[in-house]
């Protein structure tokens, strides 16, 4: 067999095995630990106002009198943040990390440009370019930039294909989720596995990157075993993202060369029917919520040094439309959480919702720019230098004073 159709048996089949690396060939799974940086990307603009509710806005309720969320102490109420925002009952299991003050939020945040475009607002917040195109996305130039020994999975992406945000001159590794993560792969069939090794039982380069990944496969293969046995415990399988994020969570955890990691949800383009406390928004957000207080107890002690942001392509109208739902919008809310996330607390300046505070006269503004809320990411809690700051995101405005304090150096 010649390398080529090598390469092409393995694009087919690794899955967490060999990673291509750089234009040199082939790594197994290793590298260097510290900080971590895990991106979950709500694909189809969630309704941010109906997540951390300004409740004590005045114009809230009456923009939205079929979806509203009710006032914190009413049935199926809001859980109340800080006396003006409230958080989605839906997801009350996220409620003990506010209390523990490593969740916070952005509220009025996002991209300067105003595009209701799903697909471009996507690559403005995937390429950290807004308004213009670039061919990488801002994870992979982050990855160029971190210090130390770079392996080709130490950017991870969650999902059938590697996004716009981790495309770029490194190499990152790319795993399935749900059903197809653990499932078998091309080289677990015995009668390719056993010509590899032969073809690959040499000295050479190859052939011990070769041997190096298969072993490592085979361990993560294990570890994965092992996490859906002892979750199971007897019950049927999980179904989900809170499944899911355990499982991605012990990998994580397992893998002190994994330094950042992204995934896509989506389902949260809300026109017809959204419902309020209840109904097909409440529906999705729960699983979501349980899925990152997994995630969350799934990293263990790996949680104190790792940052989780949750961030949408951009909000929706402050005024439902005729069908119950919302349509595209503007500003929106980015969840932080992290050991190291400075929470308990809502971050940003509030706009307002009143006649002559909405954008366009529709949409929550925007004040604070979703850039710089990465670039104090990458600077404080990663430890960056400002030199660095521009080639991840050209052009990023400065951050608010406050928002450089949402995470620790």
């Amino acid at each position: 067999m010649d390398r080529r159709s090598f390469l092409r048996l393995s694009a087919l089949g690794l899955g967490a095995g060999l990673i291509p690396v750089g234009r040199s060939g082939w790594a197994a799974q290793g590298g260097t630990g510290g900080k971590r940086l895990v991106v979950v990307f709500l694909r189809g603009a969630v309704d941010g106002l109906n997540v951390v509710v300004p409740y004590a806005d005045p114009a809230y309720h009456d923009l939205r009198p079929s979806i509203a969320i009710p006032r914190p102490g009413a049935a199926v109420g809001a859980l109340d943040l800080d006396g003006h925002f409230g958080l989605h009952p839906a997801l009350a299991s996220l409620m003990p990390l506010w209390q523990q003050r490593n969740l916070a939020f952005i509220h009025a945040s996002g991209s300067p440009d105003t595009t209701r475009s799903h697909f471009d607002a996507q690559l403005d917040i995937e390429t950290g370019t807004p308004g213009r195109r670039t061919t990488d996305g801002w994870m992979n130039r982050l990855l160029a930039v971190l210090p130390g020994p770079h392996t080709a999975n130490q950017g991870v992406a969650f999902g059938p294909t590697v996004p716009r945000i981790l495309s770029g001159k490194l190499q990152v590794a790319n795993l399935p989720m749900g059903k197809e993560m653990g499932k078998a792969s091309i080289l677990d069939q015995p009668a390719v596995s056993s010509a590899f090794d032969k073809l690959y039982a040499g000295t050479d380069a190859m052939s011990v990157a070769y041997r190096q990944a298969q072993q490592s496969r085979q361990e993560v293969m294990a570890t994965i075993d092992h996490e859906t046995q002892e979750a199971d415990n007897g019950a049927p399988p999980p179904d989900g993202f809170a499944g899911d994020a355990r499982r991605l969570a012990r990998l994580i955890a397992n893998d002190p060369s994994i330094q950042l990691a992204f995934l896509a949800l989506g389902g949260w383009d809300t026109h017809v029917n959204q419902g309020g406390a209840t109904g097909q928004l409440a529906n999705r957000l729960k699983p979501l919520g349980d899925g990152l207080a997994s995630f969350v107890e799934g990293l263990g002690q790996a949680y104190r040094d790792t940052v989780i942001l949750v961030v949408s392509e951009f909000g929706r109208t402050a005024h439902e439309n005729g069908n119950g739902g919302t349509d595209h919008g503007h500003g929106n809310a980015m969840w932080l959480l992290g050991g190291g996330v400075a929470g308990g607390r809502v971050y940003g300046a509030w706009p307002g919702l009143g006649t002559g505070q909405l954008h366009e006269g529709r949409d929550l503004a925007v004040t604070t720019d979703f850039r710089s809320v990465i670039g104090t990411i990458a600077q404080r809690h990663l430890r960056l230098p400002d030199t660095a700051l521009n080639t991840i995101m050209p052009a990023m405005p400065q951050a608010p004073g406050e928002i450089t304090r949402i995470v620790g150096a």
